[in-house]
């Protein structure tokens, strides 16, 4: 097996199966451009309990996953998926933050995608300090658990393959990859569609012209505006 892959190793594998499976992730998915498998923790429990937590030592409440069966798993997928390129993600609001160039830098070649999703406090620091390849975060809030980031990073890779989505849909007009003249990342500007009129609220007469060059400057313009105005950080 080659080419990107991404494998969820999940308490809840029903979870990621279907988020993987619907709509252009799924399409694109069938059509080969990527591999998706989600695997369940509770396989690498050491226990027929399916024991994969305990509590954490010094207190303090919670439980902690563990370290021998987050090793073991992962260990145990690298082995039955070999890949030239392999790496492991683990999600937590400590990781290095989610963006567009962090998803360019990683998707700059084929990969097989390792993402742990935690639970509970988190994982045992020992399997992040020796298993992990890269810790990372969704934003700064804290979650029930790491599927919904591990889909965002999954779906953000995915749109990045070629064939993913549509050539008028690609990256390169999206937010955060529009540029100022200065090289500063700009918001998308605003799209509009029928009715041409709607409660007395036009659409801007600009984009009804046909003159390409008169939109695509108004565009610009708007993506400057409505970057200022919400994302002044940017």
């Amino acid at each position: 097996m080659s080419g990107t892959q991404f494998h969820f190793l999940t308490l809840f594998p029903e979870l990621t199966d279907a988020y993987m499976s619907a709509s252009i992730l799924g399409r694109a998915g069938a059509r080969g451009l990527f591999t998706s498998h989600s695997h369940s923790l509770r396989r690498f429990a050491s226990n027929s309990h399916g024991t994969v937590d305990d509590a954490a030592f010094g207190g303090g409440g919670g439980m902690v996953l563990k370290v021998d069966v987050l090793v073991d798993a992962v260990e145990t997928l690298r082995s039955e998926f070999p890949a030239p390129r392999q790496k492991t993600i683990y999600f937590s609001p400590r990781g290095r933050k989610l963006n567009e160039p962090l998803v360019r830098e990683l998707s700059a070649e084929p990969t097989q995608w390792l993402l742990v999703c935690g639970h509970y406090e988190g994982a045992d620091q020992r399997f992040i300090d020796g298993w992990v390849d890269y810790e990372i975060s969704l934003g700064d809030f804290v979650l029930t658990g790491g599927e919904l980031p591990a889909l965002a990073f999954a779906d953000a890779l995915a749109r990045q393959l070629e064939g993913t989505v549509s050539h008028d849909s690609r990256a390169e007009a999206e937010s955060f990859s529009l540029r100022s003249e200065s090289g500063k990342p700009l918001l998308e500007y605003p799209h509009y569609t029928r009715p041409r009129t709607f409660r007395g609220l036009d659409v801007p007469e600009v984009l009804l012209s046909g003159n390409h060059p008169a939109i695509e400057k108004w565009r610009r313009q708007a993506s400057e505006e409505i970057t200022a105005k919400l994302r002044p950080d940017l």
